[in-house]
């Protein structure tokens, strides 16, 4: 299931000795909007003295993408407990979406580092400038003149001439 952004705002519940309790805001990317309350409830008992039965979610709204028709180089900062401890990172993609940017870092925990989601603290997500971007497999595609030549095209066969069965393959090269 894709990752979605949400902003979630809650505070502790009002009470006779505090009526106008502090609120509290966090950019969360969840699947939907249960597991986004449920992991601002996990984040704000980490920081503050609270959880979700002495507290009240006042807001759940989805975020959405101003320009998701421009590619953008994303980087995200996290934190991940591995076996062997907790560890702090940076990474950099380059996607149209930051939640795609988002997906694309799931995928590559899980496959360099073995990182569950759970497991997995974003810290920030920004928009880095391409002068910026350090990493070989982002910045190989800051080329202004970058072209992907097509080597092998499969010809469309109108329908009268089809077959299921054919004697010979197709020529499929393009040169």
């Amino acid at each position: 299931m894709p990752m979605k952004h949400f902003q979630v705002v809650g505070r502790k519940a009002p009470t006779e000795s505090d009526p106008e309790p502090q609120l509290y805001r966090m950019q969360i990317f969840a699947p939907n909007r249960v597991t986004a309350k449920s992991r601002f409830w996990y984040f704000l008992h980490q920081y503050k003295k609270m959880k979700k039965t002495t507290g009240e979610i006042l807001s759940v709204n989805e975020i959405f993408e101003k320009n998701p028709a421009v590619v953008k180089n994303f980087a995200i900062t996290l934190r991940y407990n591995s076996r062997s401890g907790t560890h702090n990172m940076t990474k950099e993609y380059r996607d149209t979406r930051l939640t795609g940017a988002v997906d694309q870092m799931y995928q590559e925990m899980a496959g360099l580092h073995r990182a569950r989601k759970e497991s997995i603290q974003i810290i920030t997500t920004n928009v880095v400038e391409p002068k910026d971007c350090v990493r070989p497999s982002v910045v190989q595609f800051h080329d202004s003149k970058i072209r992907f030549p097509i080597s092998h095209r499969r010809p469309r066969v109108e329908k009268r001439f089809k077959k299921t069965f054919s004697p010979f393959r197709p020529n499929t090269f393009v040169g």
